[in-house]
């Protein structure tokens, strides 16, 4: 009763949410079965834990803020994003621009004694902890509580008789080695360690190469590692037992590509519901696309949790039990009504009021970023208002107006990677250009090409003596299909005329590709253009 009472608390400010159902993806077969992958977006490394019949999953977010997305579901298949633990990363010199690759790497949920905790490993600065009461109000300020270079994928373990242990793997990047696993003991709060890590897996010279990602359980007396290896899109999940959370630790591969379709399983949560099952929640890496969410069951019976069926991934399976039929996914669409930032956006860096904001008119803005003298591409930009790609194949449409003060602003929509494309409106004298923008290898800082599609005339002109502008009210669209997308556009939304060259997507930095909004200019002393969408819309392709 005092479980069910919890849990009814924690959720009361999710019921006045609408339930948003997915055009595209949704794993939820509607017949008591489910389909993999249960988030078909690039939440990667995720990490879940139960609080009665309710489950909270969080997963790496980098440098994107808000960061450490918070995910809500009754079922384990039926997901929706409720929140975040992180509005902003400090050093606030380092993510005020685009970190890539940084900032918030692989962290686990835990909920102990009337609390959530979310650690992270960044690499740079050490062992990340935020807590809070309620995953769907605010959580404390990011606290180190390890600091130091190279600790990544950190999980803490509250024992039986109350001590505190904590996980977590190296990054080779900084600390010149990895593929070893350490154990540490922490204070009784954990935040702060009391003793000196041991490393108690080392998987060096052999096929356990790139063990990572360490989730830290107890069971039935044993200590349990779960943990990836072998490398990325290539590797497989093993599961390490011992009777002392210091090792030795003998391990076995519990789950692994085999015959099936799902390359690299590994890197996840295990979950024991209080309907008495055992699941598994892990990771594809399907590169443009980013790393996806399957879920498997977990069967005990040989005294190991062999994953699948009989450690092979399954993609069609029944549901979890649970007392629930809402089917709800993550949200994709937005009208910008609300006087709020839509859960599925995230700013390239940390947020700065001049990137933009909701409006009172229905509408959400986005102003020029004042580019650098002699930018090449638009890999540093902060401002880029971008989400998840939502499946393999979707249609992604803004209705949006381009406001220009000034010469060589721009504005539109774009497909973000290490590669990267963008449709958009770009003021030229006193009208307007349809322009693909294009950069392969932003990251190395390779030059964009820009491709003039059409000349468009302003639809509408400020007739003011002071700082007047001109606008463009038009329909953006791009249409994604296995990795590739075009765009199109359209001034009535209704005829949409197809344009420009053919992109083939490319993952960032750790993370997927990623779509929305871009808006930028040369000039540095000019008055800012913007752009004003008024919705953007996920649909079948």
């Amino acid at each position: 009763m005092k479980q069910t009472l919890i849990s009814i608390l924690l959720l009361m400010p999710l019921l006045a949410q609408a339930q948003y159902k997915s055009e595209v993806w949704s794993p939820d077969n509607g017949d008591g079965t489910f389909t993999n992958p249960v988030i078909n977006a690039d939440y990667s490394d995720p990490d879940v834990c139960a609080v009665g019949e309710d489950y909270y999953l969080t997963a790496s977010s980098f440098q994107c803020i808000p960061g450490l997305p918070i995910l809500h579901s009754k079922d384990l298949v039926n997901w929706e994003i409720i929140n975040y633990a992180v509005r902003e990363l400090e050093p606030k010199e380092v993510f005020d621009k685009p970190s890539h690759g940084n900032g918030v790497w692989a962290p686990s949920i835990r909920y102990h004694n009337g609390e959530f905790f979310i650690f992270w490993g960044d690499p740079d600065y050490g062992v990340m902890m935020v807590k809070t009461k309620n995953p769907a109000g605010e959580w404390s300020k990011p606290l180190c509580v390890i600091p130091g270079k190279g600790m990544i994928d950190t999980t803490p373990l509250w024992d039986d008789d109350g001590r505190c242990y904590l996980v977590n793997a190296w990054a080779n990047s900084r600390s010149r080695f990895a593929s070893v696993l350490t154990v540490r003991e922490m204070n009784a709060d954990c935040t702060q360690p009391i003793g000196n890590p041991v490393i108690v897996f080392d998987g060096n010279g052999t096929e356990n190469r790139t063990c990572e990602g360490p989730k830290f359980y107890k069971r039935d007396g044993w200590y349990w590692i779960m943990c990836p290896a072998g490398g990325v899109p290539t590797g497989f999940q093993l599961a390490m037992r011992s009777k002392s959370p210091y090792g030795p630790y003998e391990h076995k591969v519990v789950l692994a590509q085999c015959k099936s379709s799902v390359n690299g399983p590994h890197q996840g949560a295990w979950v024991h519901t209080a309907f008495g099952e055992d699941w598994f929640l892990h990771f594809q890496d399907k590169e443009a696309y980013g790393r996806v969410v399957h879920l498997q069951p977990v069967d005990w019976s040989s005294g190991w949790p062999i994953m699948g069926k009989k450690g092979e991934p399954v993609l069609t399976y029944k549901k979890p039990k649970s007392n629930s039929s809402v089917i709800v996914n993550p949200v994709e669409s937005d009208e910008f009504n609300q006087p709020v930032l839509g859960k599925q956006w995230q700013w390239h860096a940390n947020y700065d009021q001049k990137f933009g904001m909701p409006t009172a008119f229905g509408t959400m803005r986005v102003y020029t970023h004042k580019l650098s003298e002699g930018y090449k591409n638009l890999w540093e930009v902060p401002n880029m208002l971008l989400q998840k790609t939502p499946a393999d194949r979707f249609v992604a449409t803004a209705k949006l107006r381009f406001t220009s003060k000034e010469q060589e602003q721009f504005g539109g929509i774009i497909m973000m990677g290490l590669d990267y494309s963008a449709l958009v409106v770009a003021r030229v004298g006193n009208e307007f250009q349809l322009q693909q923008i294009t950069c392969k290898a932003a990251d190395k800082g390779k030059p964009q090409n820009v491709k003039v599609l059409a000349s468009l005339k302003p639809t509408a002109s400020d007739k003011v003596d002071y700082q007047p502008a001109i606008h463009e009210d038009i329909y953006l669209r791009m249409t994604v299909s296995d990795g590739k997308c075009r765009f199109g556009w359209s001034s009535n939304g209704k005829k949409f005329t197809e344009v420009g060259d053919e992109f083939t997507m490319k993952e960032g930095k750790w993370i997927g590709a990623k779509i929305g909004f871009v808006a930028a200019e040369t000039g540095q002393q000019t008055n800012r253009g913007w752009i004003d969408a008024d919705w953007f819309r996920v649909t079948k392709k």
